[in-house]
């Protein structure tokens, strides 16, 4: 098993022809101050299995803060559909809308994966403090 892609980003959705479409991908955000309030933001993962897996997996996602502590932790499952053979391993798409997320200081954000015994890296998130508004280039 390993992790194909993962992303933060505003808005993701299977398109029609069985692509994942993702618009507003970030690794950064800028707050004013903190604790700092993040009204949406969605998680993307791509998930490609090994041959033998099938059925129901629990995945659970922790997003680690600056001080090596969890702040935020997700739980869900994933269906695991076997395929022949001739064809690509079996895949998943999580695609997870977070709301009202808090993140108590800046730094770095990283989102660790684990499922079947393993955890994998996803995404990281800077969280950066700023006076003004925010400024992508900087």
């Amino acid at each position: 098993m390993r992790l194909l892609a993962s992303a933060l980003c505003d808005h993701a959705a299977a398109g029609a022809n069985g692509k994942l479409d993702m618009h507003g991908v970030f690794h950064d955000l800028y707050a004013q101050g903190f604790p700092a309030r993040q009204e949406r933001m969605v998680l993307v993962l791509s998930l490609e299995w090994d041959r033998a897996d099938a059925g129901r997996y629990s995945f659970r996602i922790d997003v680690i803060g600056p001080g090596g502590r969890p702040t935020l932790t997700v739980e869900g499952q994933s269906e695991v559909t076997p395929r022949p053979p001739d064809r690509p391993p079996p895949r998943t798409r999580l695609v997870m809308p977070l709301e009202e997320i808090v993140f108590p200081v800046p730094g770095r954000y990283d989102f660790k994966v684990k499922l079947k015994g393993r955890t994998l890296q996803g995404p990281t998130l800077y969280l950066v403090e700023t006076a003004e508004a925010a400024d992508p280039t900087r």
